[in-house]
């Protein structure tokens, strides 16, 4: 069974950090979804958008807790 059609490559990716670090943003995460759309979250890696969390966040720390 084949992969399917790549929709995006490496360089894409590479490309788009490299503009948002030369402009002084600095990266917290990349995300690409199945379309190829590549998403860059702004801040520091590793660091929540929220004190808490999100909801989602929660439940999946409790389900890994058990």
């Amino acid at each position: 069974m084949s992969r399917g059609h790549c929709t995006f490559k490496q360089r894409d990716v590479t490309a788009a950090v490299k503009a948002v670090t030369a402009a002084g943003v600095d990266v917290a995460r990349v995300e690409v979804d199945k379309t190829g759309r590549i998403v860059i979250i702004a801040g520091k890696p590793g660091e929540s958008m929220s004190g808490e969390g999100s909801s989602w966040d929660k439940a999946i720390a409790d389900l890994e807790a058990r």
